[in-house]
């Protein structure tokens, strides 16, 4: 069973109707949840005189994000 609604004049199916808002969402759904982000910026390189040393640096540097 099918309802007709007058839509800028016309005739439009519930179905049709239904069908637009499912697309719409999913739609959006998609377009909000792809990527496409701008790449991460490359972090200078880490002059450290130990390993130790660089494993420190690195670690504060990242609790800093």
């Amino acid at each position: 069973m099918v309802v007709y609604y007058q839509i800028a004049g016309k005739q439009i199916g519930s179905h049709y109707l239904a069908m637009g808002v499912l697309g719409a969402l999913f739609g959006g759904v998609k377009l909000a949840t792809s990527g496409g982000g701008q790449p991460k910026q490359a972090a200078p390189p880490i002059k450290a005189e130990s390993k130790d040393e660089e494993v420190f640096i690195q670690y504060v540097f990242d609790l800093d994000r």
